[in-house]
């Protein structure tokens, strides 16, 4: 909020805990002057007196003072004491009291519940109309153009040279035959950096390597190995069910063979880079990736190499991961192009799976961004975590956010790295529709199949049918189904976290109009109202 807008204000807004005359002060302060031993002024002084006799005056006023006019002074510097401390108290309350707001949004009050009375929650600056209109008119903005293929091609050669351009017809995994180079006996997964970093993997590895040797083919000569892309990808989001889908895909007999649900290569890994914290450190190469539907791989080929009926199951494993940050990850391209004045992203992750791999299958699972956001909190902060303190962290992030928006444009703030690491909760991971109307750019929409988290708990069966008629596999047997359907839920909520209840109502209310008008965008584009998460 400008500053003058906190002087001036408007008949319609009431809270005025950002303005520092709303201080406890007598209505006469300030209305009169007050006279102290430093004021030296005699109201019968005429104007033309000798300034040579100015010293002796001086005196004669320092002894002329009265008691009365002291204690005045005792008693005026006391109040402006005890003023001065009440400010610097609720400066500490609250914030600097003098500072503008940074951006030009209308304040719009977020009352708090009665049980949030003893906790300091600050003023809201939210207005959802103009929110919803900078929406609407960023829409055309916010529909990326997609990159010419040869330019994502040209930023990572070595990439597109390791995966051919079409892939083995009568398997159903996007497969190809690579030449097996150098010594047959050398170990192909001693390098490996997901073994290094993953015990369990570094496990599956020393089961591979025994049976390696044994599923190289001779081909006119030339030893070849099977290598296989994932055939399905669970992208997103965090907290909304990906891990407990992916684990019950694992029980079926086609996709058991996969190992790591979240290597985070297309978004992290191959940039190298873990956590931003540590900086960047050795990448981690395609190969590397591909190891790790070496199992699935290494079945499918004995498949092949075997009788006619194994053949047939082996041609329907299918290959598949599930992180949760290949949706909207694209951080790293900042952090690579620091110095370039770059508004967005130039490449997105989506760019390179479509590049390598047309025909994937692209599962997305969302929830109510508003639960959503509170479950991130709680699973991702490590201490000192209370409502109260969510409800500050999401006060803060949403007018962080706001600013943004009144420089740039949506996708570019919802692409911001620098605001991203800035808020201190991960806001726009909520803002579905940016995220899913990027992907549906690149894939065609029967390629990708959203799902809500509240239909996945409410009707497991039902929705977890939709998952196996998008990846076409089954019909299940009647123990797999059963097993399946009673498996307990994944990754749910801590004990601990669980006991310190729900949001406050106000932080409800606030991010449900925060994430209204990005839910009604994801409604339209999806062309269905489940998404708009109402009340019912």
């Amino acid at each position: 909020m400008p500053l003058k807008d906190s002087k001036n204000g408007s008949n319609t807004h009431k809270d005025h805990s950002h303005r520092p005359h709303n201080l406890p002060l007598t209505d006469k302060f300030g209305k009169r002057s007050i006279r102290t031993f430093l004021d030296f002024r005699q109201t019968n002084m005429p104007e033309s007196r000798d300034i040579k006799g100015l010293p002796l005056l001086c005196l004669i006023n320092l002894t002329c003072i009265s008691k009365v006019k002291v204690a005045s002074f005792l008693v005026g510097l006391t109040l402006m004491f005890l003023i001065t401390a009440s400010y610097l108290l609720m400066w500490d309350r609250k914030g600097f009291l003098l500072s503008a707001f940074p951006h030009p949004f209308r304040p719009v009050d977020i009352t708090t519940s009665k049980s949030t009375a003893e906790v300091s929650l600050d003023t809201t600056f939210v207005d959802v109309k103009v929110l919803g209109k900078i929406i609407n008119c960023n829409e055309q903005n916010t529909s990326r153009r997609t990159p010419d293929e040869k330019d994502v091609i040209s930023t990572d050669p070595h990439l597109f040279s390791v995966i051919p351009r079409h892939f083995l017809p009568h398997i159903k995994s996007p497969c190809w035959y690579e030449e097996v180079s150098g010594d047959i006996g050398m170990d192909p997964y001693k390098n490996n950096r997901f073994s290094l970093r993953s015990k369990r993997f570094k496990n599956v590895c020393d089961h591979m390597r025994a049976r390696f040797h044994q599923n190289v083919c001779n081909i006119d000569g030339k030893l070849f190995r099977l290598r296989c892309l994932p055939y399905f990808y669970i992208i997103g989001q965090p907290k909304c069910g990906t891990t407990d889908l992916f684990h019950r895909l694992l029980m079926l007999p086609e996709v058991k063979f996969n190992t790591i649900k979240e290597p985070h290569w297309w978004t992290r890994k191959r940039f190298g880079y873990i956590r931003f914290k540590r900086g960047f450190q050795d990448r981690f190469p395609i190969e590397d990736y591909l190891d790790l539907f070496d199992l699935a791989a290494i079945n499918i080929q004995e498949g092949i190499s075997g009788n006619s009926s194994g053949q047939h199951r082996a041609l329907q494993i299918i290959t598949g991961e599930a992180s949760a940050s290949t949706m909207w990850d694209n951080q790293a391209w900042s952090y690579l192009h620091e110095n370039e004045e770059e508004i967005e992203p130039p490449f997105l992750a989506q760019d390179f799976i479509h590049a390598v791999q047309p025909g994937a299958k692209i599962i997305i699972m969302l929830r109510d961004p508003v639960e959503r956001l509170y479950s991130d909190y709680l699973y991702f902060t490590l201490a000192n975590k209370s409502a109260e303190d969510f409800h500050q962290k999401v006060v803060e992030s949403v007018q962080l956010f706001q600013s943004c928006l009144s420089e740039k444009s949506l996708r570019s703030c919802v692409y911001n790295t620098s605001l991203f690491n800035t808020m201190p909760v991960r806001l726009n991971l909520g803002m579905y529709f940016v995220f899913v109307l990027d992907w549906l750019t690149i894939f065609q929409r029967e390629q990708i199949l959203v799902l809500r988290l509240e239909d996945y708990a409410a009707d497991l069966k039902k929705t977890i049918k939709k998952v196996f008629d998008f990846l076409s596999v089954g019909p299940l047997s009647e123990q797999v189904e059963a097993a399946l359907t009673k498996r307990p839920m994944s990754n749910t909520r801590r004990a601990k976290d669980r006991s310190l209840g729900p949001m406050l109502p106000a932080t409800r209310n606030l991010l449900s109009q925060f994430y209204q008008p990005f839910n009604s965008k994801l409604a339209g584009i999806l062309n269905t109202k489940a998404f708009l998460w109402s009340p019912s």
